[in-house]
């Protein structure tokens, strides 16, 4: 009997550690410093089934706005690329457009075009965080989103900024995937760094990196929200707190990715009310008048 329960015991140790370590791997941080941990975190959602059925491909939308094509150079020696929409008058101040997972399609410059409309003097930015990728299908975005590296993602950021120029104004903004990359944006751009507005991304979970901040944080988030959820966002709230770090919280009765008109959870009125805040935000840290 002694044996048998010995036995017993050892077994259970087994499973338990085996379940232990499926935990740990399943949400544990990434290996590298906790700015790669957010962006990182928030990838391995491209292997989450639920994640990607709330995704339904984009319907067929070609954008035919003004705006070009753009390449920079970057940090590690290659090249980025993005989409840009020149301010009719000579203009240091800069937006930076996210795009969301399915990379830099035309709904992404839709996006940068309105924001150009609607603030003029600023130029905007799609910066391109797939190097030319982009995803029709939820499959394709979830490869592409979950094969995103953190350094390259950052030269690519890093090379949008020196395209601006050392005496530019940075604000960007993003949704989903770009979400969290607009918080790094501002992480990043340092003193030039004027503005921040993201949508339902993961936030950054380093105090240190958030004490560095060089401005406030506009953070539109929706509470029905499996993955970017109240608990993330109000752990954030704390975060910032104690980075001594302002961020205003906008939260919406809605489901993530709610302001994406392409997305089946879409709230037309709530995406609308979403993007009046964000506008207003925008304006006043550029000084732009409606």
């Amino acid at each position: 009997m002694k044996k048998l329960l010995t036995l017993g015991a050892a077994l259970l140790s087994l499973t338990f550690s085996a379940s232990a370590q499926k935990m740990a791997s399943c949400c544990a941080r990434p290996a590298g410093n906790l700015s790669a941990s957010a962006t990182e975190t928030f990838a391995m959602l491209a292997t989450d089934k639920d994640f990607s059925g709330g995704h339904d491909a984009p319907l067929p939308y070609k954008f035919e706005g003004d705006g070009q094509e753009i390449e920079f150079k970057t940090p590690d020696g290659k090249t980025g690329k993005g989409f840009e929409i020149k301010s009719a008058t000579p203009s240091t101040k800069y937006l930076f457009v996210l795009h969301e997972w399915w990379g830099l399609n035309d709904y992404i410059k839709k996006e940068a075009a309105t924001f150009a409309a609607e603030m003029p003097g600023v130029n905007v930015i799609a910066v391109d965080l797939y190097d030319g990728k982009v995803a029709t299908t939820a499959d394709e975005a979830g490869k592409l989103m979950g094969e995103v590296k953190t350094e390259r993602a950052v030269a690519i950021l890093k090379g949008a900024q020196l395209y601006a120029g050392p005496k530019a104004q940075f604000a960007s903004i993003g949704w989903c995937f770009g979400g969290g990359w607009s918080l790094q944006e501002a992480l990043l751009g340092g003193k030039q760094t004027v503005g921040c507005v993201m949508y339902y991304g993961m936030p950054e979970k380093d105090v240190a990196k958030l004490k560095t901040l060089n401005t406030d944080v506009l953070g539109i988030f929706a509470s029905q929200d499996k993955w970017i959820n109240p608990e993330v966002v109000g752990q954030f709230q704390k975060d910032m707190a104690a980075a001594g770090k302002k961020v205003t919280i906008e939260s919406y009765d809605a489901d993530h990715a709610f302001a994406n008109p392409s997305n089946p959870k879409f709230n037309k009125e709530y995406a609308a009310k979403a993007h009046g805040q964000a506008l207003t935000y925008l304006r006043g840290k550029f000084k732009v008048k409606a």
